[in-house]
C-alpha cells in the first residue's frame, strides 16, 4: 500500500489530473462537481475491486437520489493498484511516483468523462472495449503530451505505445466491469 507521504504524492496528481482533464475537455468548474466519481487507493478497496494487471481500474455502481423522484445515475470508482504503480516506480528508477500517477488518473478520468458524455459506454462488449482503451490512451497523451513537468515526458515515452499497456490490462478487462 502506499504509505502516508506516497499518498500526498498521489493527492498531487489527482488534482493536477482533474485541472488538466477539465481544461482538456472545457468542463467548468461547477459543470466538473456534478461528475459522480471517487479515486480510492488498494486500503480502501474491496476484494473485487483489486487486480494484478493494471495501474487502475474503473468499477461502475449505480445509485438513486430521493430529492429527484427516485432518479437514477452512475457513480464511478477509480480503483488505484497501489501495488502496480509502486511496482512500476521501483522497476525504472526514472519513473517518479508523481507523473505515472498523473498519467494513471488522467488516463481513467478521460474515460469517465467519455462515459458520462455517453461517447462510450461503460458495459462495452470487448473489442469495443480495446478500441476505446485505444482512444483513450491517445486522449491521455495529448491532454499530458503539453504539460511541463519533470520526468513526466519520460513516463509519456515509456507508456507511449498502446500495445505496452494493453499487455497490463488484458487480464483485468473482465475485472474492470
Amino acid at each position: 500500500m502506499f504509505s502516508p507521504a506516497e499518498i500526498e504524492v498521489v493527492s498531487q496528481a489527482v488534482e493536477i489530473a482533474e485541472d488538466v482533464t477539465a481544461n482538456h475537455f472545457k468542463i467548468s468548474t461547477a459543470r466538473w462537481k456534478h461528475v459522480r466519481y471517487d479515486i480510492r487507493t488498494l486500503a480502501e478497496l474491496s476484494p473485487h475491486e483489486i487486480t494484478d494487471y493494471a495501474f487502475a481500474q474503473i468499477t461502475r455502481y449505480s445509485g438513486k437520489t430521493e430529492l429527484s423522484g427516485q432518479r437514477h445515475y452512475d457513480y464511478f470508482k477509480i480503483c488505484l493498484q497501489d501495488q502496480n504503480i509502486k511496482a512500476a516506480v521501483e522497476r525504472d528508477e526514472r519513473v517518479r511516483l508523481l507523473p505515472l500517477g498523473i498519467y494513471v488518473v488522467t488516463h481513467e478520468l478521460v474515460h469517465i468523462v467519455r462515459f458520462c458524455k455517453f461517447l462510450q459506454r461503460f458495459d462495452a462488449e470487448p473489442l469495443e472495449r480495446q478500441r476505446e482503451e485505444m482512444r483513450v490512451h491517445e486522449i491521455t497523451q495529448r491532454v499530458l503530451g503539453s504539460l511541463k513537468l519533470p520526468h513526466l515526458g519520460y513516463v509519456l515515452e515509456v507508456y507511449g505505445d498502446y500495445q505496452f499497456m494493453e499487455k497490463l490490462k488484458d487480464h483485468s478487462l473482465a475485472a474492470s466491469t
